[in-house]
């Protein structure tokens, strides 16, 4: 899995940044630490049964937090992390130098994965599909499910209809969350012809944790 990444998408610059901003960028770990986004990733995680040598790729990945808990916990995994941000991908690069763990970042679009059919043992997504406008949410799955392997799963976390507390106002204003309420990221992959589709539980911030298979 190394062939370059591409870009797509709209918001401007291509992609929607971490913070909305690319200036707000260096709030976005501790706001994301101060959510609790920690314990959904060990979370999601934990449900990914990783295992030694498998291919695993974050969509999505950000500053790579995920994709950088992964390799500490399962260092003879192959793990590659793919954003359209170059900046916060720069901070993921960083962050592996400075741990010595040995990940791949790629720079582009979940909605066109730059990677061979069937060549992902895993793919992992953690609040990142409420980002994405409808018809780019239906490429991604169709894209996750054409690079999984026979067997291999998705793994995704993201908000499983509106938020409480804080989060109330924010979500009644994003229409993009309106798409996750009630059944409908599960519907999604099933459409995309994913398999063995399930809702692994609930999280806090009202977030859903869900499985499909190729």
């Amino acid at each position: 899995m190394n062939e370059p990444a591409r870009l797509h998408g709209g918001h401007g610059h291509g992609y929607l940044p971490a913070m909305g901003r690319d200036r707000l960028l260096p709030l976005y770990d501790p706001f994301t630490r101060l959510l609790g986004v920690r314990s959904m990733h060990r979370r999601l995680a934990d449900q990914a049964g990783i295992a030694a040598g498998h291919q695993v790729l974050e969509i999505g990945t950000g500053t790579g937090n995920l994709a950088l808990l992964v390799k500490r916990r399962h260092p003879q995994a192959n793990v590659v992390g793919l954003d359209p941000d170059p900046l916060a991908l720069g901070r993921a690069r960083r962050k592996a130098a400075r741990d010595g763990l040995d990940v791949q970042w790629d720079l582009g679009s979940a909605a066109e994965l730059p990677y061979p059919d069937g060549s992902v043992d895993r793919v992992l997504s953690a609040l990142m599909f409420h980002h994405l406008d409808e018809a780019v949410k239906e490429r991604t799955l169709t894209e996750v499910r054409r690079v999984l392997r026979p067997g291999g799963r998705l793994h995704l976390v993201d908000f499983a209809g509106q938020p409480h507390g804080v989060f109330s106002r924010w979500a009644g204003r994003n229409r993009r969350l309106h798409g996750n309420v009630g059944d409908q990221v599960p519907t999604r992959m099933r459409e995309a012809g994913l398999t063995d589709v399930a809702e692994c539980g609930r999280g806090r911030l009202g977030v859903g944790f869900y499985r499909a298979t190729r």
